[in-house]
């Protein structure tokens, strides 16, 4: 059963690590999350950005795509399903397909305007008991068409959101979506702690966790940050063990590839990533 982020992530607050991310975009990246979470005892969230909704054909297609497999899988740990990046009405279509919790990002409006349609999208969320993300400070980089410029977060505006009633929030502190340029200044340790400090007991996420030095991660978690996303990173093994299967011609007898064989070692790539991952963030056996 699927289940909103709100418990495991005060879980984790409290715990001193953080749940990870992992953004799904078919049925083995899926496959691969929930059977490595099972495997290292990890809650987890399954994100979904609504250009991966439309390719896999809708919110209500992943809804129960995710609910069979995980009966039929056995899995046990907490896994919640998590819109990501959500525009108004996009979260208001996942939440109706049945997804337990949501992101409404509002950070590329003004301040006013943010807290306004987050203050429309607390009251939706909390009549339908489900749990709502939201950001403050645009994150940096492209993710499935959305673009940020990057910045760091006023923590009064933080705190303003917070205060809203909100689930969780994300706040730019320098994070980027995407690969890290070699220039990149780092997380920006003193505003996460002052957002922190305004912001009390909320449970804070960092966006963008792939290519952040173990230290950052680890510090940024010991201010904070209970849920980290992850995407790029499963892209990026995901394309390179499907390249090299292919480039291998193993599977070639005149007939084309079997596409179970031709996705197996992406499959095995993603479940090593995020493995890895759960260790790093300390969820691995906190089920």
């Amino acid at each position: 059963m699927l289940v909103s982020v709100k418990e495991m992530l005060y879980k984790a607050r409290e715990g001193k690590y953080a749940v990870g991310q992992f953004n799904i975009n078919n049925l083995e990246w899926t496959k691969a999350v929930l059977l490595t979470a099972q495997e290292n005892n990890s809650p987890v969230i399954l994100g979904v950005s609504e250009g991966a909704a439309k390719y896999m054909t809708g919110y209500k297609t992943i809804v129960a795509m995710v609910n069979g497999m995980m009966e039929s899988l056995n899995i046990t740990v907490p896994v919640s399903l998590h819109l990501d990046h959500g525009s108004y009405e996009g979260a208001k279509e996942a939440m109706a397909a049945g997804f337990p919790s949501i992101m409404f990002d509002g950070s590329h409006y003004a301040i006013a305007e943010n807290i306004e349609k987050t203050t429309e999208m607390v009251k939706l969320t909390a009549a339908k008991g489900v749990s709502l993300e939201a950001e403050v400070g645009s994150i940096g980089g492209e993710e499935d068409g959305v673009v940020g410029a990057g910045e760091i977060a006023d923590p009064k505006e933080c705190k303003s959101i917070a205060d809203l009633g909100v689930t969780i929030l994300a706040a730019g502190i320098g994070n980027i979506h995407g690969q890290y340029p070699a220039n990149w200044a780092g997380l920006s340790m003193d505003a996460l702690a002052e957002i922190n400090k305004l912001c009390g007991d909320m449970p804070l996420v960092l966006h963008g966790g792939t290519g952040i030095p173990d230290a950052m991660i680890k510090e940024a978690i010991s201010l904070g940050v209970s849920k980290i996303n992850v995407n790029t990173e499963c892209q990026l093994t995901f394309a390179a063990a499907t390249r090299k299967y292919i480039e291998s011609g193993k599977d070639l007898q005149g007939k084309g590839f079997d596409p179970r064989k031709l996705l197996g070692p992406g499959f095995e790539a993603i479940k090593a990533t995020v493995k890895e991952k759960m260790d790093l963030f300390g969820s691995t056996n906190q089920a």
